[in-house]
């Protein structure tokens, strides 16, 4: 009986300890030292206002992007995010707007925010500088109390639900076949205090450094490769790769690695001129490929001209 009770108990603590250890890391590493603030995307490279608001207004067209993001497949409580965004420029002026509202979860940490984007553009003769800034709230929430603990621990005595400032800022300069950019999309570094604890928000500033360039290889393909390098105060050097080929200008392939995390497929149709649909597979590298059946992304896209603003469309290739 005794060694029966003893195989049980064995049992159980396999089939938990992965997801105890998992929730003590994203609590310990997400929510004690800073809030979520800047979700992650795999197709970041066809909306990058998230990033940089100076992107807003980029294409000088009424754009509307929504996105899905689920994150780790089979892990219990791992990132999930939803995004909705919108921006635009006429031709006739210089000034982009843009909004976005984003939720991203993870484990007992909910983040929502809601931010709005302004960009002023200054032309040149084949190029031009954008300057862009960003300003918004953050609803974050930590269910602390939903935290089983061994011991009565003062931590977990309160839940975390407040509002918190957001600001950014970021610069572009792009021809129709490259592009650099620079942002720091989160200025600020915010502290909540309570009774025990005290959380740092802001993510210790991310600073964002991408860039890509579009070749005509022929009538029928387009070829851009392009990268991110992102460094965070306190975290290791992180990059991103990608390639993408265009055919027909009607489908996007692409392919892309990010250091230590994942190796991304990378898929786009255009539907109609107006309307494309995206999506994007992470295949993980790190140590939890053991317990992920890796990551989906979904987009879709609605790009709109007006009686003022006619243009040509051309797939979104940044």
């Amino acid at each position: 009986m005794k060694q029966t009770i003893i195989s049980n108990l064995l049992t159980r603590l396999k089939k938990n300890i992965i997801q105890f250890f998992f929730c003590v890391y994203c609590l310990l590493f997400s929510t004690a030292l800073k809030a979520q603030q800047e979700p992650m995307y795999s197709q970041y490279m066809f909306n990058m206002m998230q990033i940089n608001p100076a992107y807003a207004g980029n294409r000088a067209v009424n754009n509307i992007t929504t996105l899905y993001r689920r994150q780790w497949v089979g892990v219990k409580g791992a990132p999930t995010t939803a995004s909705l965004s919108w921006d635009a420029r006429t031709l006739e002026t210089n000034i982009g707007y843009g909004l976005q509202i984003y939720n991203d979860n993870i484990g007992i940490e909910s983040t929502t925010g809601f931010q709005a984007f302004y960009s002023y553009r200054i032309p040149f003769e084949r190029a031009s500088l954008s300057l862009g800034v960003s300003a918004g709230v953050i609803s974050y929430y930590a269910g602390l109390r939903d935290v089983v603990t061994v011991d009565v621990d003062p931590w977990f005595s309160e839940n975390v639900n407040t509002l918190l400032p957001s600001v950014g800022v970021g610069a572009l300069y792009a021809s129709d076949y490259w592009y650099i950019g620079f942002s720091i999309p989160a200025l600020l570094n915010t502290k909540i205090s309570s009774q025990n604890y005290q959380i740092t928000t802001g993510a210790n500033n991310h600073y964002f450094l991408t860039g890509g360039y579009v070749f005509q290889v022929s009538e029928s393909t387009i070829l851009k490769p392009s990268t991110m390098l992102k460094v965070v105060k306190g975290s290791p050097f992180e990059y991103d790769l990608n390639l993408n080929v265009w055919i027909q200008n009607k489908v996007g392939l692409g392919l892309s690695y990010r250091t230590g995390d994942a190796l991304v497929g990378l898929f786009e149709l255009q539907i109609t001129p107006e309307i494309g649909l995206g999506y994007a597979y992470d295949y993980t590298l790190s140590r939890l490929n053991a317990f992920s059946k890796g990551t989906h992304e979904l987009m879709l896209r609605y790009e709109l001209t007006s009686k003022r603003n006619k243009r040509v469309f051309s797939p979104r290739y940044f």
